[in-house]
């Protein structure tokens, strides 16, 4: 019987280990087969595009060798011709300019407005909802809108201010147009940092307020000893998507100014040579992958940045 048993127990180990071989292997299948799609669509709308790019950006595209295919290798001669302009230290130094203020403000405010909302009081989801109004405008539309509004002659905003006695000020003229994207682009960005900040508000135990209340802490240092401190993760990615949305926005800005003068961002420019748009009525395709390329880099050091704050936020 033990003779019996002996011999029957590494075939039956075998067998068991057989099935446990064939289901892992049926669980990797599957699990291939369902990041497949997401798999080739990365390869197809993502990676081929970006090697495209820099490829474009090694040598010297015109609109005939960009047909015929036949473009001259030209190495990093194209990155330093674009570096060494005066226009792209100009365009850069705007960019972040138009970034940077627009993030700010649009968090603060976000903030801000998540906080209010977090009250509960009644009629909140209604106006909530209303916020959410920009966010779901075609930019056609956003665009459209702010260029009639701070239009010189009859653009609500100066009308407005005429009321205090302020002189009209010319929002699209070159020099002031910069300033006039930043106030649309927050605008639009509110509602953003809102939905995002909100969710992470709901996220926070209530009865850390009310211990910090029984405490004797007031409104003020409740915010800043519970709500900031608690929102860092969601604060980190809402600045990091907000970054990376703000830095390739092409729309709002072309819609209300054609990229002209201070308000010109890489994006605007980029897509100016590209298509051969604006003052720009030369096809420079070479020109506007080194600038595409640049972008990626900026937008990528960014991402390892916020990689890093996210680990100091879990080591803590």
């Amino acid at each position: 019987m033990s003779a019996v048993s002996s011999a029957s127990g590494p075939v039956s180990s075998r067998r068991n280990t057989g099935k446990n071989y064939f289901h892992l292997y049926r669980t990797r299948l599957a699990a291939f087969g369902f990041a497949a799609p997401l798999i080739v669509y990365l390869l197809l709308f993502y990676v081929s595009p970006l090697v495209q790019n820099v490829s474009m950006s090694l040598h010297r595209y015109t609109r005939r060798t960009f047909v015929t295919g036949d473009a001259p290798f030209t190495g990093l001669d194209v990155y330093k011709e674009v570096l060494s302009s005066s226009e792209f230290w100009m365009t850069l130094g705007q960019t972040m300019v138009f970034v940077f203020a627009s993030i700010a403000v649009q968090y603060t405010l976000g903030l801000a407005l998540a906080v209010f909302f977090n009250q509960n009081f009644k009629l909140s989801n209604f106006l909530r909802g209303i916020f959410l109004v920009p966010w779901l405008l075609p930019p056609m539309v956003s665009g459209t809108t702010w260029q009639w509004m701070m239009d010189a002659d009859n653009g609500i905003l100066n009308k407005f201010l005429g009321l205090f006695g302020v002189e009209p000020v010319w929002w699209l003229q070159a020099d002031n147009s910069l300033w006039a994207v930043i106030i649309a682009n927050i605008w639009l960005g509110i509602p953003f940092n809102l939905v995002i900040l909100y969710s992470g508000l709901q996220n926070i135990n209530g009865d850390l307020y009310e211990a910090a209340s029984i405490d004797g802490c007031n409104g003020w240092q409740r915010f800043w000893k519970i709500t900031f401190p608690l929102l860092r993760p969601v604060t980190l990615i809402t600045l990091m998507l907000g970054f990376v949305y703000t830095l390739k926005t092409v729309d709002i800005i072309w819609l209300m100014t054609q990229g002209t003068g201070t308000s010109q961002s890489l994006a605007t420019w980029a897509y100016a040579l590209a298509f051969a748009k604006g003052s720009h009525m030369t096809i420079q395709y070479s020109e506007a992958s080194v600038i595409g390329t640049i972008l990626i880099l900026v937008a990528l050091a960014f991402a390892f940045i916020y990689l890093w704050a996210q680990k100091k936020e879990e080591e803590a």
